[in-house]
């Protein structure tokens, strides 16, 4: 049976899923001021009529104070990155960002956007 098996050339090798290398998460450091630190995420939600729509959230570590909202169907990197410098000029640039680890944050734009902030 397996020799009819490979003839048939059915013997086709399964492919795995590709894991993500191990990280070493750093310790969270409660920052000493405000505007040292902010956090940035995405959530989404639907209206009454089933349409969904996002939100982008920016957080003030210090005092966790909601810096900014943005709503909108679709957020595209480049409105990311000009609310980001609006409200950069408001608050001023912060030491650091805070994101989680998914992939919403990894445009070319906001790659090179975090390039030019470090």
């Amino acid at each position: 049976m397996y020799r009819v098996y490979c003839e048939l050339k059915l013997n086709l090798r399964v492919k795995r899923k590709k894991r993500i290398p191990p990280r070493c998460p750093e310790r969270l450091l409660v920052p000493n001021k405000q505007g040292e630190c902010w956090s940035m995420d995405f959530m989404s939600d639907s209206s009454r009529n089933e349409r969904r729509f996002r939100t982008f959230n920016v957080i003030d570590d210090f005092n966790r104070e909601a810096l900014s909202i943005d709503i909108a169907v679709s957020l595209p990197a480049g409105r990311i990155t000009r609310y980001l410098d609006k409200l950069a000029e408001y608050h001023g640039y912060p030491l650091k960002i805070r994101v989680d680890n998914g992939p919403k944050f990894t445009g070319k734009s906001l790659l090179i956007k975090k390039k030019h902030m470090v």
